[in-house]
This record gives C-alpha cells, structure tokens and sequence, in this order.
C-alpha cells in the first residue's frame, strides 16, 4: 500500500514537472472586430502539424512567442495566444511598424496631400533650414529614396560608426532636425554604388528616413501621425485601438515601436494581400499597394525590398515565391504570401536576441505553410 502510494505521489510529481502539452486545434472564435473564421480541418489543413508548434512553444525550444495567426482565403483559420498574451494585448511590434507608415504615405498620396513618391522631401521642412552639410543632392532626396531605404544620407543602423545610426538619433531632442542634418554618404572601394546596384539602389537600413517619412505624412495633413493613421486607415480596419509613439518634439515615430493586437496586424496583412482593400471597402488605392509591394532595392542576398515591406523568397518556404514581410525586433511580424492566398502574424518579446528573427521564419517555413499546404 506504501509502495503504491509512493508511486503515485512520484508520478504526479513528475507530470507536473513536465511542461503543459498543446491542446488539440480549436478554430478561431467569432469577435465583433470584423475578421469572419474558419475551421481548418475543413480546408483539410495539417493541424497536427499546428499543435507540434505549440508543443515546441511550450517547452521552450521556441522563446518568447506571444501569438501566431493564420489568415486563408481571407478567414482566420488559425489562432493561439502564448507566455501569458492574449487577443487585447497590444504588442510592441517595433519596426514593423515602418510598413505601417508605407501605407500612411499611400493614403496621403490617395488623398491629395502629397502628390507622389518622387515628391522632394526638404520642400516639406522649410522651417529647419538651413541645414547642416548642404548640398544639392540632399535637396534631390525624395519621399521614395526614404521609403526604400536608398537615400544618399550617411545612415546605417548596422553600423554603429553610422553618423545616422538610430541609437544617435534616440539621444538627441530634435529628431528631425538631426536626420535633414545628416552628411552625403561616401562609397568605399569595397562598397557598391548605386548606379551598380540592382534596381539602381544602394541598400542601407535606416530607421531615421522611415521616422522622417512619417513626418513628411505629419506635415501634409497636418494632424499628429497617430491622428491621421486612425483616420485613414485604422478605422475603416475596424481598429479601435492601437498606440504610437513620438519623438521628444511630439512628431510620431513612424520608424517603429507601434503597438496593435494581433487580430489587427492580420487585417493590415490582409489589406496588403487584397490590393488595398478590407471586407470589400477600398482603404488604400490598388495602384499604392502594387507599388509599395513591388522590389524597389535589394537588402540583402536573401531578401530585397519594397515600400518600407521586405520581400523572401527562397529562404523561407523553400520555393522561389515571394514573402512580403512587416519585420521587427524581436522576431516581430505579418507575413503575406499571394500565391498562397495567406496571411501569417508571429509575435514575439525575444528583443535584441540572435534566433528571434529565424525561429519566427521557421514557424512559418516548418509549421504554418506546411499545416496549410496546398491540397
């Protein structure tokens, strides 16, 4: 009998020490948010491939994922919150959020407030000149040039001797006047030019031109960034709540740490997916959305760029089709794939953190794309 109840009490121990299994898939529940659901087994999806993610959620061997949504055919079909998150939460989706200000951008230029993507970005700020380190082809800088991080000021967040870096900016008060100040860039021998770039562009990521694009929004419709991103683009969403940030000055930082629940970031995923268009409203003109999800730059070898959207292909599902990202710290992001008619959201907390950003792709490579593969 004391033998018995030892047994039990050491198995009981045991399984408590064990982490929580995955539930089996529950398909996404019906809110007053506008998202219309769908039961994946009736599309024949692979959901066991779906609870081995939460299994590998659970014990650990994938950190600080908050939530994973999957959109197809425009239903959510796909919907498990993690570490303690949940639907409401607003999530830190840091420079994800420059993609959110691509879209801004359109629905000026929709608008009338700023007549297009060559428009020139000093003609905007009159009040900060004169500038420091004049010269003609900083005058030249235009709205596109921010957007497909291939201006010819002196700006890199991947390198800290950058007179641009981000982390420069973030100490200054005056944000703006710090990026219109900043010097031409210099090509090294060892750098390539954008005259022998592809696309005719010379890649390098700086967060200071999404900031000062968002401020260009600011100017032309004269309202706070935020003010405007609900007016134009998140109420027609159905987004009723969300938070930006601003710079010490108060202009909205377009450059990143937005925060919105991830039922939200899907319809922004949607919206890109369905050409500008939200349960059948045109939110964003057709025309915008081609443009800003089309390859303006090339990043990296792995990925090229769009409208403040990066573009995979290989690297992630394995074939040559194309990924359209929102892509932030922490592995941070919405992915939209058109040939698969799919939109996934992956968040996470793993900031600053070397695995954030490819255990994020490899829930979508390993687990969502092959849960919802074509049939």
């Amino acid at each position: 009998m004391h033998r018995t109840r030892r047994s039990l009490t050491a198995a009981l121990l045991l399984a408590a020490a064990l982490p929580l299994v995955a539930a089996d898939y529950r398909p996404p529940v019906t809110r007053d948010d506008g998202w219309p659901v769908a039961d994946a087994r009736a599309a024949h999806a692979d959901t066991a491939r779906l609870d081995a993610l939460e299994a590998k959620i659970a014990d650990g061997s994938y950190k600080g994922i908050t939530s994973v949504l999957v959109a197809r055919d425009g239903k959510l079909a796909y919907e498990r919150y993690f570490n303690g998150s949940d639907a409401d939460r607003l999530n830190d989706v840091r420079s994800a959020s420059k993609s959110v200000t691509a879209l801004l951008v359109g629905a000026a230029i929709d608008r009338g407030l700023i007549p297009g993507a060559q428009a020139k970005v000093y003609g905007f700020f009159p009040d900060k000149q004169p500038v420091q380190h004049p010269d003609p082809r900083k005058q030249a800088i235009t709205l596109e040039d921010l957007l497909t991080m291939s201006s010819l000021w002196e700006c890199n967040d991947e390198n800290e001797f950058s007179s641009g870096n981000e982390e420069r900016m973030y100490v200054t008060e005056d944000w703006l006047q710090f990026a219109l100040d900043l010097p031409i860039k210099g090509f090294a021998p060892w750098m390539t030019k954008p005259a022998d770039s592809p696309h005719g562009r010379a890649f390098a990521y700086c967060t200071a031109g999404a900031f000062v694009a968002g401020a260009v929004v600011e100017r032309a419709a004269r309202m706070p960034l935020s003010r405007f991103a609900a007016e134009a683009l998140e109420k027609s969403l159905g987004i009723d709540r969300a938070q930006w940030n601003a710079s010490p000055l108060g202009i909205g930082m377009g450059g990143g740490g937005t925060r919105y629940r991830s039922r939200d970031l899907a319809k922004l995923g949607e919206l890109a997916l369905e050409e500008g268009r939200w349960r059948g409203k045109q939110v964003i003109s057709a025309a915008w959305i081609r443009a800003m999800l089309a390859v303006h730059a090339q990043a990296r070898e792995d990925a090229d760029y769009g409208y403040l959207w990066w573009c995979f292909r290989k690297p992630v599902t394995g074939i040559d089709e194309p990924v359209w990202a929102m892509g932030g710290n922490g592995g941070n992001y919405v992915f939209v794939i058109p040939s698969r008619r799919l939109v996934a959201v992956v968040t996470s907390t793993a900031y600053n953190q070397r695995y954030a950003h490819p255990q994020s792709q490899e829930i979508l490579r390993d687990y969502v794309l092959k849960a919802f593969a074509p049939k």
